[in-house]
């Protein structure tokens, strides 16, 4: 089981993101594999507190995390494991060390472009989950050159600015200062423009627009991430392709509303049925149940069945609970004999009604 986050990082729960990024700062330059080669408690550490600070300085990781821990990560289609801690740690130094367990040397591929698609699903789809085809487009690796960006029998040349590379660098004490070659931009390589693929011109991606089938699982929520790792844009040959990240979007229900895994309705009880009680019918999102209706319900009240609301995506809990809100429903209409009778209950209880009276605005007669 990972430790705490904010135990790997030495801060409190409230911590700012500030102080979440002075505290990796300081664990990064302690245990940076570039100063500490050979060391493989050095690079746990350098890897744990990565992790700790991608989940930590990321809001929507964060409040997840918070309040689901390290599987409600995972539930959420996050994945908290990092892996490429050079790019991290350069957007920290910007750039100030070298690729990661490497010292610098060599040509850096790039991994491909992570993606995101939005997909709109119903309240019940949401509820009890459904497979959708999304249509995506993206960049793939070129079919003609395989993703070198070269035409048939031509090859790329070394750079000379980086000497192959992909860094130029400078060293500055223990601290070796990379940039990225900006001649060949990292890859150690230039490709003249004779040599260019004639499909990709050179670039060694082609856009196509692929259909993926998305799995909706039950019970999930509005703005929830679901990933799919590989299905991002194509990166360096040799290099993984991004992630797709599929937002999903809920539309709101005309009659149930949520919150989490609750469920919550709003019913309307015929006014004798709330003095002398009974029995209704009432909805859940999973069909009609029977519901018992005390004598003397006031109008308001709330009453609660649970493992009827909503299934938890996650797969930790059951249902939640559904709150049905009962009140008094009122006719807009009466018929003559419905109007006696009631002048009479309003006599018995002293009550003065008439033409003008209350009942007259409640039912519009």
């Amino acid at each position: 089981m990972p430790r705490d986050y904010y135990e790997v990082l030495g801060i409190e729960r409230s911590a700012t993101k500030v102080e979440i990024k002075k505290a990796y700062r300081k664990l990064a330059l302690q245990f940076h594999p570039d100063r500490n080669q050979g060391d493989a408690e050095a690079e746990v550490a350098f890897k744990e507190a990565s992790e700790a600070y991608e989940v930590l300085s990321d809001d929507e990781k964060r409040g997840v995390y918070d309040q689901f821990g390290h599987d409600g990560l995972k539930g959420r289609g996050f994945d908290p494991g990092y892996t490429d801690f050079s790019d991290l740690f350069r957007d920290i130094f910007g750039g100030a060390f070298g690729g990661f367990g490497g010292g610098g040397g060599g040509q850096r591929v790039r991994r491909g472009a992570d993606l995101e698609a939005h997909l709109e699903v119903d309240f019940m789809e949401a509820a009890h989950g459904i497979t959708k085809e999304l249509e995506v487009p993206r960049r793939v690796h070129c079919g003609t050159c395989d993703g070198k960006g070269t035409k048939p029998g031509a090859s790329r040349t070394g750079c000379s600015m980086c000497g192959g590379r992909g860094q130029v660098a400078q060293q500055h004490g223990f601290m070796r200062i990379a940039t990225t070659c900006p001649q060949c931009r990292g890859q150690g390589t230039v490709l003249r423009p004779e040599d260019r693929c004639p499909d990709c011109h050179g670039s060694g991606l082609q856009r196509e627009t692929s259909s993926l089938e998305v799995k909706v699982p039950a019970g999930i929520d509005h703005g929830i991430r679901l990933r799919y790792t590989g299905k991002g844009e194509a990166g360096d040959p040799g290099a993984p392709p991004g992630d797709l990240f599929v937002v999903i979007h809920v539309k709101p229900h005309e009659l149930f509303k949520r919150e989490g895994q609750d469920t919550f309705v709003q019913i309307g009880v015929p006014y004798p049925t709330m003095v002398l009680g009974g029995t209704i019918r009432i909805p859940t999102v999973h069909g009609e149940e029977s519901l018992d209706i005390p004598a003397g319900t006031p109008s308001g009240k709330v009453f609660d069945l649970p493992r009827q609301g909503l299934e938890d995506p996650r797969g930790h809990r059951g249902r939640g609970t559904h709150h049905v809100m009962t009140v008094v429903e009122v006719p807009r209409k009466v018929s003559g004999e419905e109007r006696e009778l009631l002048e009479q209950l309003a006599e018995i209880h002293g009550e003065k009604v008439g033409e003008k009276g209350i009942w007259s605005k409640l039912f519009g007669t």
